[in-house]
């Protein structure tokens, strides 16, 4: 059985373009077998979150995501007063007779309350998986509120009391590492770490997601950017800025790069004014590298 359930998710990784080294699937079979958290950390851009449609599918379930800000609190994340239909409500008992304290029920009620990511998941009836997107960049305030929901699994509204999980959701914690996150969520979680690809993985990987692109085109794109990806960047690109390259360049019907393309197309990878001055000025040397030998003067 055990083998069965991780084949199966190894071949939706494959289905999503997911190129796999073991890790991943086993990661995920485990979060899905114990019922944890599973905190997943790596750079920007390598495919943290892609990991939880993938959860999503093999559970046949619906995704619900959370992403996090500086400043975020709990109220963001768990519910919300509709105020508007309060008060429209407010406005049409007003000719009427009605006791105080069941019109304050009514107004506080389920009717009224908009429902947030983690309220939505925790009270949804059947069990989701919950994607709580670079929780790094939330407050250590948030973080605690956090702990609360995952050791209880329910959460209090002060005007209507202690709602409990429907159905424990799947939870996946994406982070790439802005600040350091405590020890007591690192515990209550299984911990996945994913970096950089290496050539060959990421060379599987466009060929998967840019099936179009030509062989030689493909190759140079990926030893540019392992060799990009050695140079000190302010925003170093990941895997994603790899695809869109390729997808742009294998749309623009290329066979191979040269320097004026590079040039002509660096935004698509670089999102940083230093960082693209920075790798014009290294350019020759960076093709050099990459083995491009042709058209680049």
């Amino acid at each position: 059985m055990k083998s069965e359930e991780l084949s199966q998710i190894k071949k939706m990784l494959q289905e999503q373009g997911y190129i796999d080294d073991g890790a991943i699937a086993m990661s995920i079979f485990l979060a899905m077998k114990l019922e944890k958290p599973l905190l997943v950390e790596g750079p920007a851009g390598v495919g943290k979150t892609e990991i939880t449609k993938v959860m999503a599918k093999a559970l046949q379930t619906e995704l619900i995501r959370l992403q996090c800000y500086e400043g975020l609190d709990s109220t963001h994340a768990l519910y919300e007063w509709n105020y508007q239909h309060q008060l429209l409500y407010l406005k049409m008992q007003e000719s009427k007779e009605q006791d105080v304290k069941a019109l304050e029920e009514t107004i506080f009620s389920d009717k009224f309350l908009l429902k947030r990511p983690v309220l939505n998941a925790i009270t949804h009836p059947d069990k989701t998986v919950l994607l709580i997107d670079e929780i790094d960049r939330a407050d250590e305030e948030f973080e605690s509120f956090l702990l609360e929901v995952l050791s209880d699994w329910q959460v209090t509204i002060p005007e209507i009391g202690t709602i409990k999980a429907t159905n424990k959701p799947q939870i996946i914690l994406t982070g790439n590492r802005t600040r350091e996150l405590s020890e007591a969520l690192r515990r209550r979680c299984l911990y996945l770490w994913i970096d950089y690809p290496t050539f060959e993985k990421e060379l599987a990987i466009v060929k998967s997601k840019v099936p179009e692109i030509d062989q030689k085109l493909g190759v140079q794109i990926c030893s540019f950017m392992k060799e990009l990806r050695e140079m000190k960047l302010e925003k170093t690109p990941g895997i994603s800025e790899t695809i869109d390259w390729a997808r742009a360049l294998a749309g623009m019907h290329l066979t191979h790069l040269d320097k004026q393309i590079v040039e002509d197309t660096l935004g698509v990878v670089l999102k940083d004014w230093q960082d693209m001055r920075h790798t014009v000025d290294s350019l020759s040397e960076l093709l050099e590298r990459t083995g491009v030998t042709s058209r680049i003067g």
